[in-house]
């Protein structure tokens, strides 16, 4: 049985479609809405998952993600 582990998408416009990237494994997909952006992403993973070597997965995983919002002074 497959176990489940949740994972951070940042969705943001980029043209006319989205990019999804997940910091975590620095793995990045994209699509025509933020909803196909973010389920492209989850089969970017799962397809990641699938064929990864642990030892990649060790690799590329950064455990501590912060999202967060600054304030900057803008001239």
């Amino acid at each position: 049985m497959k176990r489940v582990q949740q994972f951070t998408a940042i969705i943001e416009r980029e043209g006319d479609g989205y990019v999804s990237l997940c910091p975590e494994l620095d793995i990045a997909s994209q699509g025509d809405s933020v909803e196909d952006a973010k389920n492209n992403l989850i089969e970017a993973l799962e397809l990641f998952f699938e064929v990864a070597d642990p030892s990649e997965i060790e690799n590329r995983l950064h455990t501590e993600v912060f999202i967060t919002r600054l304030e900057v002074a803008v001239a």
